[in-house]
């Protein structure tokens, strides 16, 4: 590998052929050098999951001038684990994850493997972020994301993220984004989160649906709301999820 150019790691929880990962590849190859380690198909949802029951393997997909793309049986946290310990001959310079098929704010952060992915190259002390589009369509228009998702990578590339900080990007699913908004993640939970179907048998199914919840819609500071008004959303993220407010008041639970 060329160690004079950066090594960006690239991975995906919508899986390797998905149009999202591809369009992350094309708009960041001017950056460094690429290594994809993505799942070999959709893993959406898995958060910060990891496969311990069975073997994981990986294989070649496509290897040309400063680009390697892998495919791995395994989940998105899965893929950086096999990257970073097995398969990399240096550390990333950056990890990117994305651009995922869905939004990834508020409470989103929690169950996305995208964000998972990111947050599992910030535990190896990886500059990370994840990038996400506001719809589910597979043949969306990443054009913007591309444009966020390239500015973000060259200012981490250029200036890092602090020890413990990773970041969550959104864009809105419009022709123009308005701008970069750095925002708060909006409080808030899913409603109604299961339809319920009948099987083949009569029995009750559930599928997850659901709608978002937020605690408090005119909050202008939240991620919510800048993709709300037009603009692609960035809030920094911690490993630490201490609440060291409160635990200054459990100190008096000590015996």
């Amino acid at each position: 590998m060329m160690n004079s150019t950066p090594l960006i790691l690239i991975t995906n929880d919508d899986g390797v052929d998905a149009k999202g990962i591809k369009e992350l590849i094309k708009c960041l190859r001017e950056l460094g050098e690429i290594v994809v380690m993505a799942p070999d198909g959709p893993r959406s949802g898995m958060s910060s999951a990891i496969t311990s029951e069975v073997p994981i393997k990986y294989s070649l997909v496509k290897k040309e001038t400063a680009l390697t793309i892998y495919q791995c049986t395994g989940t998105p946290v899965d893929c950086v684990k096999l990257a970073i310990n097995e398969v990399l001959e240096r550390k990333p310079d950056l990890l990117v994850s994305g651009i995922n098929h869905g939004t990834n704010a508020a409470i989103c952060v929690h169950y996305s493997g995208t964000m998972g992915a990111a947050l599992e190259g910030c535990i190896f002390n990886v500059p990370s972020f994840g990038i996400s589009l506001t719809t589910h369509n597979p043949d969306a228009d990443f054009t913007e994301c591309c444009r966020f998702g390239r500015m973000v990578a060259r200012k981490i590339l250029k200036e890092g993220l602090p020890q413990g900080t990773y970041l969550n990007l959104n864009i809105p699913e419009i022709s123009q984004v308005k701008g970069l908004k750095v925002c708060k993640q909006a409080e808030g939970k899913w409603i109604k989160e299961y339809m319920t179907v009948k099987t083949p048998a009569g029995k009750d199914a559930f599928w997850l649906t659901g709608e978002f919840s937020n605690y408090f819609p005119q909050d202008k500071e939240t991620d919510i709301y800048a993709l709300d008004q037009g603009y692609a959303s960035l809030v920094p993220c911690k490993i630490d999820v201490t609440d060291y407010l409160f635990l200054n008041e459990m100190k008096n639970w000590e015996n």
